[in-house]
């Protein structure tokens, strides 16, 4: 069985539960320790993800086809 990926919000709001979990304070160590180690794995794929998209954000086609970096002048 192919195992689907999580979508990138459903992982956020799981991030999001265990903070809360952990902030309660009311896990024992053992727990806390599983927790806070699938929040910090949780909170890297969000942080690849986000990185991916601003990647293909920041680049913009041109009319002969090719692909350039997009920059915003100030």
């Amino acid at each position: 069985m192919d195992k689907k990926e999580i979508k990138f919000e459903d992982k956020i709001k799981e991030l999001e539960k265990i903070v809360v979990e952990l902030e309660n304070g009311e896990v024992d160590l053992d727990d806390a320790i599983d927790k806070y180690t699938k929040a910090m794995k949780l909170a890297k794929e969000c942080s690849d993800k986000l990185t991916e998209v601003t990647d293909k954000v920041n680049k913009i086609m041109l009319e002969n086809g090719q692909i350039e970096e997009f920059h915003v002048e100030e």
